[in-house]
């Protein structure tokens, strides 16, 4: 399998939320990998973006939104590290938030980063997945997800259908409808 190119993140966010479904997300640890589908994701714009990062301007949390497609953005909320790939033209901000994966390589080792033994909480929302991958800002924050070999995505499944939603914890949002999860997968977050 082939991992995505920028030309892939260098469109609008809202369809590159949704063409990631499906999707495989690889770690390498050593000699062994991490997988998983990703289900569910969210896609975040500018300035004009009241959830956004980038809404209050180019501040110091938010400064790789202006990035070029494809550098990773990792950022924490409530405790958990939140994993975004940022989309779109350099020095125009938008990103695209993982929020979960169907976990199917490597899941005993997600198991005991996570501390828990019920597969299907392991990865289903976006701290979850985080902490289950041991994806960090530390390690990957700023970095080029098409250039770097232990972390990448590749292209999977598109057999399913799509489903679209308000964000979620999201108080101030704009009128579209910018979450894009997998009908019927076990995986999405609730």
């Amino acid at each position: 399998m082939k991992k995505l190119s920028k030309k892939f993140y260098a469109r609008d966010p809202a369809q590159v939320a949704q063409e990631l479904l499906g999707y495989i997300l690889v770690r390498k640890l050593n000699k062994k990998a991490l997988k998983g589908r990703i289900v569910e994701t969210e896609a975040y714009y500018g300035k004009k973006d009241p959830a956004s990062r980038a809404y209050k301007g180019k501040t110091k949390l938010a400064e790789l939104m202006w990035s070029s497609p494809g550098t990773i953005f990792i950022y924490m909320v409530h405790n958990n590290w939140l994993f975004n790939i940022v989309t779109g033209k350099k020095d125009q901000p938008s990103a695209v938030l993982i929020r979960a994966l169907e976990p199917f390589c490597g899941i005993e080792h997600m198991k005991r980063k996570r501390g828990l033994g019920e597969i299907k909480k392991l990865t289903s929302g976006p701290g979850k997945f985080t902490q289950a991958f041991g994806l960090t800002k530390a390690k990957y924050h700023g970095l080029d997800i098409t250039n770097i070999k232990d972390l990448y995505v590749v292209s999977g499944i598109k057999k399913f259908e799509v489903r679209r939603s308000k964000r979620i914890g999201v108080s101030r949002d704009l009128s579209r409808n910018l979450r894009f999860y997998i009908k019927g997968n076990e995986f999405v977050s609730r």
